[in-house]
């Protein structure tokens, strides 16, 4: 027993390994159903008795470069964010063009992108409502009637 265990506890190589991990993959979601990294646009799903809720994030969108379908149980949402370029300033002492700004670093997501969300089986693909407000698309889906809530008298 003594060849498989070393001077310090095993439990607490587990611990040291699952801190470096952590500290590794610092800020990500705490579960892989969380989220994907550098997943475009983000979203929030939820449920009332009478829809599903989805709200993707996808600020700088053109509405018109925004394609949202469902087939077979899967929403996509799909589309393109077009960079935006600085404006040069007033100021400038030379005669550079918007065309002359070279990005040293970007953080914003530009670029085609395509989300694709599986819905549970009581979501009714004829009842579909997609908005777009402040960078918000907010897509409502209704439920099938037989799967909705109802009272049942009892006799």
């Amino acid at each position: 027993m003594s060849d498989l265990y070393s001077r310090s506890d095993l439990f607490s190589e587990f611990d040291r390994l699952q801190r470096q991990m952590a500290s590794l993959f610092g800020g990500l979601p705490s579960s892989i159903r969380a989220g994907r990294l550098g997943a475009f646009p983000q979203v929030n799903i939820g449920t009332t008795d009478d829809s599903i809720e989805i709200v993707a994030f996808a600020p700088g969108v053109n509405t018109a470069e925004l394609d949202v379908s469902i087939d077979k149980g899967l929403l996509t949402i799909a589309g393109e964010r077009k960079p935006v370029r600085p404006e040069a300033s007033d100021d400038a002492r030379d005669d550079r063009t918007r065309n002359d700004v070279r990005t040293y670093a970007q953080e914003r997501f530009t670029g085609a992108f395509r989300r694709v969300i599986e819905l549970p089986q009581n979501a009714d693909p004829d009842k579909v409502q997609a908005r777009y407000a402040n960078g918000c698309l907010s897509i409502t889906v209704g439920k099938r009637e037989a799967s909705r809530p109802r009272a049942i008298t009892v006799q």
